[in-house]
């Protein structure tokens, strides 16, 4: 049995207070403010075929050293600037974990529970210079070159860890998340320096869900933790005005306020500096800077890229993610509301019940207003800039039944539009167009793949549900059986491999195990019923 390291009391009372107090904090250092001139020449120039190689390394010397170092004789050109790195770090990748072999033959069920353990790391306390941070618990990373924990992936591998009987990892991991908020002010979308600028979808109050701790002690550090991460999503509601948006707040035409994907910061991603450098330039009459903010926003929603975001679907420097209210953040954020209600109501904090209780009636009655369109009968984002919802058709629109917020009428809508358009050969389409973007046709994610199966069920849609499921099923056991591997994505399209994205496809994959493994126990007639189902 793992054992399980409590928070401090101080620790968790400081919790809301790190929210409120992180516009006046210094930021924790990124490897673009620590390396300025070298980290852009090595970026720039492409020394690591993978942007986010440099910013994961750690420095052998004093990073003042490696400057002053640099500044003295910098290198004439890339084999030099490549050597100088090599020296003076310690580059991800060039050592190999020492983990058994995987056994061979197994079924996608062993072959998942086999996963864990070499996914699973040990508490973090990161190294001098290192952009980690620090881990109280044991984690399960999703693998490849994601060598950290991740926001909203995690609730997605617990669903997966918790149907393997691996309740103390999800213990461990909710406990990490509650030290990053005490620690941070927010979860931030990796345990990267890096990604401390922005979340990601707000997940924490599902994760929650899932613990096996219900006591008094626990359900007060659950619902401090919950609290501080509302206050970093609401913090904005001090600063806007009576119409626009402010940090993650937006205030809709009716005075309500409803909320946006928003980063902190408006230069390139350190982790993607070439691509978002090369997209700014392509934005013709934009400033770079809020090109910048779009794409670190866009990051923060998970879905990097998609033309849900686009004006032109083919052009990602057409991006404005900071214009569109999103149907997916509000519903999560509905969720928060109501869970921390239900919190204090244990807790019998009433004047805490009252105000959340508030929150998500005035939140859902926003949503209806402004999330649905009853002539398209569909969920959808809502733009800023044109006062209706996008064109842009997606399985984003099935979290209103996911989160349960949705009336029947609304579900039905949706379940028929799901049928009629999202449901693919392998499984459930990310959107409608193809892009070349990784969050669009062909392609299909776990995550995604959940939400439509769960909220299609909870509605009493349980044919279009199993069908999603069957069809994801089979998609991932035909590409085990050919390569050995679990996916990051896959096109639902052709039932192989996913493509596109910024990077090469990754295998682990932890949400892709998690969800996977939790659809073989709902579903246990999955694997027959989805190779007779598709050609």
């Amino acid at each position: 049995m793992m054992r399980l390291r409590t928070l401090p009391l101080a620790r968790i009372l400081l919790v809301a207070l790190a929210a409120s107090n992180l516009a006046a904090r210094a930021p924790d250092q990124t490897p673009a403010d620590l390396y300025g001139p070298l980290f852009e020449a090595v970026q720039a120039q492409r020394i690591f075929p993978d942007g986010k190689t440099f910013v994961d390394a750690v420095p052998r010397i004093a990073v003042d050293r490696i400057m002053a170092e640099y500044a003295a004789a910098p290198p004439a050109d890339d084999a030099a600037l490549k050597a100088f790195v090599d020296a003076r770090f310690i580059i991800p990748g060039t050592t190999v974990p020492d983990t058994p072999p995987m056994p061979r033959g197994l079924d996608l069920k062993a072959h998942i529970a086999a996963l864990w353990p070499i996914l699973t790391r040990p508490a973090l306390a990161p190294e001098p210079g290192s952009s980690a941070l620090a881990m109280p618990a044991p984690y399960v990373v999703p693998g490849g070159r994601f060598r950290e924990i991740y926001y909203w992936d995690t609730y997605f591998t617990m669903l997966g860890l918790k149907a393997d009987g691996q309740q103390p990892l999800v213990e461990s991991m909710l406990e990490n998340f509650e030290a990053l908020i005490a620690d941070h002010g927010h979860i931030p979308n990796g345990a990267r320096t890096y990604y401390l600028s922005r979340s990601q979808p707000p997940f924490f109050a599902l994760m929650v869900g899932l613990s096996d701790r219900a006591d008094p002690e626990s359900r007060r550090r659950q619902l401090a933790a919950m609290q501080g991460e509302y206050a970093f999503w609401m913090k904005g509601a001090e600063c806007v005005a009576a119409s626009g948006a402010c940090d993650h707040v937006v205030r809709m035409p009716d005075g309500s306020l409803l909320n946006r994907y928003w980063d902190a910061r408006d230069t390139p991603r350190d982790e993607s500096w070439a691509e978002d450098v090369t997209t700014a330039r392509e934005a013709a009459g934009r400033p770079a800077a809020e090109v910048y903010r779009d794409l670190r926003s866009g990051a923060e929603s998970g879905w990097d890229f998609s033309s849900r975001w686009f004006d032109d679907p083919q052009n990602i420097a057409t991006l404005h993610t900071t214009e569109i209210v999103p149907v997916d953040l509000n519903s999560l954020l509905w969720t928060l509301e109501r869970t921390i209600a239900a919190h204090c109501r244990a807790l019998a904090e009433r004047a805490c019940v009252r105000d959340f209780d508030r929150r998500a009636g005035d939140r859902k009655r926003a949503m209806n207003r402004y999330l649905w369109s009853t002539s398209e009968r569909r969920f959808g984002d809502w733009d800023r800039r044109t006062g209706r919802l996008t064109s842009n058709v997606s399985a984003a629109g099935l979290y209103p039944l996911f989160t349960g917020w949705a009336n029947r009428t609304q579900a039905r809508a949706t379940a028929r539009q799901t049928d009629a358009i999202l449901i693919a050969p392998g499984g459930l389409r990310t959107t409608t167009l193809t892009t070349g973007q990784q969050w669009d046709a062909p392609n299909g994610w776990a995550p995604l793949q959940w939400v439509g199966v769960a909220g299609l069920e909870r509605y009493g849609h349980s044919a279009e549900a199993k069908t999603i499921a069957t069809r994801w099923l089979v998609t991932v056991d035909r590409v085990y059986r050919e390569t050995g591997k679990m996916l990051e994505k896959y096109n639902v399209e052709d039932q192989r491999p996913g493509g596109g994205g910024e990077y090469p496809l990754q295998d682990g994959f932890g949400w892709t195990n998690g969800v996977s493994r939790i659809l073989l126990d709902r579903y246990p007639d999955a694997m027959p019923d989805a190779a007779q189902a598709v050609p």
